[in-house]
């Protein structure tokens, strides 16, 4: 059971970005074509640098209890590709975000001048 904790919480938390992403139509439920180029253009370059650092010794897998042990490369757990998938998603949803933060932003000082 504890082999699954960290797995479980990757696999939540990405379901919470996705949920963010839903209710302010961000990323995916925006352009779900570009989103899923961006999302798999972005989780293969960390895959590659991923492999580049474990092929140059610099990346290592550590042990740890709550992982489950499952490599699908040596030294690349099954853990690393859904972490990379959140880290792309999460990025895309706070980048969308804060660009439409700042466009709001920018509409309500440009009213403001011509009121």
């Amino acid at each position: 059971m504890m082999g699954v904790v960290y797995l479980a919480i990757l696999l939540a938390t990405l379901a919470c970005m996705l949920l963010l992403d839903w209710r302010f139509r961000l990323f995916f439920w925006r352009d779900a074509v570009s989103a899923s180029l961006v999302t798999v253009v972005g989780l293969i370059f960390f895959l590659l640098w991923d492999v580049a650092g474990i092929a140059g010794g610099i990346f290592f897998r550590g042990e740890a209890v709550v992982a489950t042990g499952i490599v699908l490369a040596p030294e690349l757990p099954i853990e690393e590709p859904v972490f990379l998938l959140f880290l792309v998603i999460c990025t895309m949803v706070v980048y969308t975000g804060a660009m439409r933060i700042l466009a709001r932003l920018r509409v309500r000082r440009v009213t403001e001048k011509t009121s």
